[in-house]
């Protein structure tokens, strides 16, 4: 599955738009994370903990994402993006969505 962040894909020609595709997660925090990430923050920096929680959410709406787009029959997404709204504290949504589509390897028309 090709994915990329632009409108097109140099070196693809797209054959069919098959619309939009999207994976979505919603998380949350828990009292582990909290309390490491809680330490982590009186130092400053990097909280690792948060970051591991974030990454983790990105990756299962990513995964969503490109199981939709093939159940729909697309070998490519086209212009993917991330979206992320907290429903409640402590409550995250994650979103990652973008244009399905069928390409083949040549030039653009």
């Amino acid at each position: 599955m090709l994915i990329v962040t632009t409108n097109d894909a140099p070196g693809y020609r797209i054959v069919k738009t098959l619309g939009v595709v999207r994976g979505i997660t919603v998380r949350s925090r828990n009292a582990i994370s909290d309390v490491v990430g809680g330490v982590q923050s009186i130092f400053g920096g990097r909280v690792s903990a948060y970051v591991k929680l974030a990454e983790d959410a990105r990756q299962e709406a990513y995964d969503e994402l490109v199981e939709h787009a093939k159940a729909q029959g697309a070998n490519a997404i086209l212009a993917m993006r991330y979206d992320a709204n907290e429903i409640m504290p402590g409550i995250t949504e994650v979103l990652a969505y973008g244009t399905a589509v069928v390409v083949e390897e040549g030039s653009r028309d």
